[in-house]
C-alpha cells in the first residue's frame, strides 16, 4: 500500500474517522468537566551544600556525594515522614476519615498506614535543575488542605533530618562514655604500675642518676688507669731496689743516704790518712775506724729503710689498684642496673603515654559527638512555604481536548484501516491491476449526476475516458 492508496482509503472512510474523533473529543470533554478540581500546593526547600557543619566546623562529605539529593527525595517520600504528617495534622482522629477507611478497606490495617499511603500517592517531589532546591508538591481537592499537607511534609522532613543526624551521634556518645571508663581504668593501672616501680626502687629520675653514675664510672676508669701506671712504676722500682739497692734511684735520691755517703767517704779518707801515719792499734785510728763502721751501718740501715719504703709504696699502689678495680666493677654493675631500670621505666612510661593518648583521643571524640548529638540545627531551610492555590491544577480541559484530538484522529484512522481490511474495495487502477494481475488499458471516470433545481437528476451522467 502506497500513500495514494492510504489517502483514498481515508477519503472513503472519512465518516468513520470523523465519528470516532467526535466521540473521543466529546467523551474527553465530558470526563474533564465531571472530574473534581485538583489543587497543587508547593513548598520549596533549600539544601545546605556548603559541606561544613555550622556547629562543629567539620566537613560533611556525605552532602557532597552525587546521590545526596536522591537520598533526600527518598527520605521526604518515605512512609515514616508520611506517618508523621498524619500525626501532625491529626487526620486519623477525624470520624469521616475513619468511616471512609472502614468503607474502603473493611477495617483491615490501621487508619494511619492507610492515610500515609494515600498521602504518598499524591505527593510529588521534583529537584530544581542545577540547584540545591527541592519542590515538595501535594495534590488535593481542597486548596487549604493541599497547602497544609505540603508544609507539614516540609516541616516533618526537617525534623526527621535532624533526628537522623542526631540519633547516631547519641548512640556514639553512649559508646564513647563506656569506652572512656575502660580507657580511664587502663590509664590508672598504668600510672599505678609506674608509681609502684619508682617507689620500690627509690627512683625519682633515672636519667639524672644515670648521668651522675656514668660520670663516676668514667672517673673511676681514669683513676684505675692512673693507679695501674703508678703500680707498674712502683713494682719496677721495687725490683730494682731489691736487686741492687745501692744503685736504686730511690736510694740514690734519699738525702739521708747522700749525707751518710758523703760522711762515710770523708771518714774513710781520714781513716786511710791516719793508717799511713798511725798504727791500727792507735786509739785515734781505732776511733776513726769505729766511726766509719758506724756510718757504714747507718748507710746500710737507711738503704734498707728506703728499699722497704719502695716496697711498701708498691704494695700501697697495688692495693689502690685492686680497690679501684673493685669499685669500677661495682660501678659498672650499678650503671647496668640503672640502664635496666631505665628501660623498664621507659616501657612503663610508654604504657602510660599510650593510655593517656588513647584516653585523650576518646575524650575529645566523645566531646565532639556529644556536641553534635545536641545539635538541633537542620541543614534544610524552607525557601517558599506552600500557600493555598487560587487556580486549580486539574483537570486541564484545553490540554485534554488537544490530546483527545490527537488520540481520536489516530483511533479513527486505525478503525478506518481495520474496516478496510475486512471490506477491501477497488479504489484505483493500481488496486485493480494488483487484484486481477492484468494491465489496465483505460480508465472511465464517472461523475454522479448533479441535482436540478426541482430535485430531478440529469438523464445522462458525464463520463470521461482516459487511456493508459
Amino acid at each position: 500500500m502506497n500513500f495514494a492508496q492510504f489517502l483514498l482509503i481515508l477519503q472513503a472512510r472519512k465518516k468513520i474517522v470523523l465519528l470516532t474523533l467526535l466521540v473521543t473529543v466529546a467523551a474527553t470533554l465530558v470526563v474533564s468537566l465531571l472530574l473534581p478540581k485538583t489543587y497543587e500546593a508547593t513548598s520549596s526547600l533549600v539544601m545546605n551544600y556548603k559541606g561544613v557543619d555550622p556547629l562543629t566546623g567539620m566537613a560533611l562529605p556525605g552532602q557532597l556525594m552525587p546521590g545526596y539529593m536522591a537520598t533526600q527525595i527518598d527520605i521526604i517520600s518515605s512512609k515514616n515522614v508520611a506517618l508523621r504528617v498524619v500525626d501532625q495534622l491529626k487526620l486519623a482522629e477525624s470520624p469521616a476519615v475513619i468511616a471512609q477507611f472502614n468503607e474502603s478497606t473493611g477495617g483491615k490495617g490501621t487508619v494511619r498506614d492507610w492515610l500515609a499511603d494515600l498521602l504518598q500517592k499524591k505527593l510529588d517531589i521534583v529537584p530544581a535543575k542545577e540547584s540545591s532546591v527541592l519542590n515538595v508538591t501535594f495534590k488535593a481537592s481542597d486548596p487549604q488542605f493541599a497547602a497544609a499537607v505540603a508544609n507539614a511534609f516540609a516541616d516533618e522532613y526537617q525534623k526527621i533530618n535532624v533526628q537522623l543526624k542526631v540519633e547516631p551521634m547519641k548512640k556514639a556518645t553512649n559508646y564513647f562514655n563506656s569506652q572512656l571508663k575502660v580507657l580511664r581504668d587502663n590509664l590508672e593501672v598504668a600510672q599505678a604500675k609506674l608509681s609502684k616501680y619508682q617507689q620500690e626502687h627509690g627512683i625519682v629520675s633515672v636519667d639524672n642518676r644515670l648521668d651522675v653514675e656514668s660520670m663516676r664510672l668514667n672517673d673511676l676508669s681514669a683513676q684505675l688507669v692512673a693507679a695501674q701506671s703508678q703500680a707498674m712504676e712502683a713494682n719496677s722500682r721495687q725490683a730494682v731496689a731489691h736487686g741492687s739497692g745501692n744503685t736504686s734511684p730511690d736510694v740514690t735520691a734519699s738525702p739521708v743516704v747522700q749525707n751518710l755517703r758523703v760522711n762515710l767517704a770523708q771518714q774513710e779518707s781520714k781513716l786511710a790518712e791516719m793508717g799511713q801515719r798511725l798504727g791500727r792499734n792507735h786509739p785515734q785510728y781505732q776511733s776513726a775506724a769505729a766511726e766509719v763502721a758506724r756510718l757504714r751501718a747507718g748507710l746500710n740501715e737507711q738503704t734498707a729503710l728506703v728499699t722497704s719504703s719502695v716496697s711498701n709504696n708498691a704494695n700501697v699502689f697495688a692495693q689502690r689498684e685492686a680497690a679501684l678495680r673493685t669499685a669500677l666493677a661495682d660501678q659498672k654493675t650499678k650503671v647496668l642496673q640503672l640502664n635496666r631500670q631505665r628501660d623498664e621505666m621507659n616501657v612503663l612510661n610508654k604504657d602510660v603515654e599510650s593510655a593517656q593518648r588513647a584516653f585523650d583521643n576518646a575524650s575529645q571524640r566523645s566531646s565532639q559527638t556529644r556536641i553534635e548529638g545536641g545539635n538541633d540545627q537542620s541543614d534544610v531551610s524552607v525557601l517558599n512555604p506552600a500557600v493555598p492555590p487560587i487556580e486549580p491544577a486539574g483537570p486541564r480541559v484545553v490540554l485534554n481536548t488537544v490530546l483527545s484530538l490527537l488520540l481520536g484522529g489516530m483511533l479513527g484512522i486505525g478503525i478506518a484501516m481495520l474496516s478496510e481490511m475486512f471490506d477491501r474495495r477497488v479504489r484505483s487502477e493500481a488496486d485493480l491491476a494488483e487484484v486481477v494481475r492484468i494491465p489496465v488499458l483505460a480508465t472511465i471516470d464517472w461523475n454522479p449526476p448533479r441535482q436540478r433545481r426541482f430535485g430531478l437528476p440529469h438523464l445522462h451522467a458525464p463520463r470521461t475516458l482516459r487511456l493508459n
